[in-house]
């Protein structure tokens, strides 16, 4: 091969890729599920490590990232996806986020840590935005004689109690930390999409689209899959290895299934949003 160089340019900087002699290696990480806190769900603690050793390990010439998520925690979201940047910029290499089912809210979130993002026709994109829920209970406990009784020593030590009626200024409240956090997403895909993003279409009122509308406003790069798409980046002959979390016999299925158990009418409504 006459060069020596092939130049990968980035909405945020350009990496000089040498060619190898050796077969060109990329690491892939599954960021799959709802991002929440417990365990068992996606979070920076849980997959901290299997990032870390993706960008480490092997002397990769990119990181694919293969997201299939409906969001969850806009912490966990953040945490992620700046381990992601952090590592990128430290190793100069390129990461590249491609969207099965769905990348929405913080799954959209984490996809933005990439360079570039590459969807099916029909993977779900964007919803960017911030949602809180929750059921009323007062006028049920109410009617069954029920007293509800909570003693704080603070006025605003027991806001949103789903068995009190709701009480404006803690809504106000509310919204207000949710417009904090959501200024903060609109930040993050400003900071990662740049010029790419589509005018004349609110992107950030919380929509989603499919995967073909999301190119079109520049909510995504591309229609591609993983290994055809670095195939035609790096060549037929790249080599790829999956990193994803080691689970034991008694964790996968003993705990595992029990904390599933209890956590997953919380999961199906995040997914069902996007109805899948």
């Amino acid at each position: 091969m006459s060069a020596c160089l092939r130049r990968f340019t980035s909405n945020s900087m350009k990496y000089t890729i040498p060619f190898r002699k050796s077969v060109p290696r990329v690491n892939v990480v599954r960021l799959e599920g709802v991002i929440m806190t417990r365990q068992g769900g996606l979070n920076d603690q849980a997959v901290g490590a299997i990032v870390e050793r993706a960008f480490r390990k092997g002397k990769p010439v990119a990181v694919a990232l293969a997201i299939n998520s409906p969001g969850g925690s806009p912490v966990q979201s953040s945490l992620i996806a700046a381990r992601i940047r952090r590592l990128a910029d430290e190793k100069e290499l390129p990461v590249f986020a491609f969207v099965e089912d769905v990348a929405a809210s913080g799954g959209y979130w984490l996809a933005c840590a990439a360079d570039k993002i590459m969807v099916d026709e029909s993977s779900i994109v964007g919803s960017i935005g911030v949602v809180s829920s929750g059921f009323g209970f007062d006028e049920f406990i109410s009617r069954h004689g029920i007293e509800r009784r909570v003693h704080t020593s603070g006025g605003s030590k027991s806001q949103l109690d789903p068995f009190k009626p709701e009480n404006p200024e803690d809504v106000a409240r509310l919204k207000s930390l949710q417009g904090d956090i959501h200024a903060a997403f609109i930040d993050h895909v400003k900071k990662s999409r740049g010029t790419r993003l589509g005018e004349g279409v609110d992107l950030f009122d919380g929509s989603f689209w499919t995967g073909r509308r999301g190119v079109e406003l520049g909510l995504a790069d591309g229609i591609g899959h993983l290994v055809p798409t670095m195939k035609e980046t790096y060549g037929e002959k790249v080599k790829f290895s999956v990193f994803g979390p080691r689970r034991s016999f008694i964790r996968r299925f003993g705990i595992e299934l029990a904390q599933r158990a209890l956590s997953g009418v919380e999961e199906r409504s995040h997914w069902a949003r996007f109805g899948l």
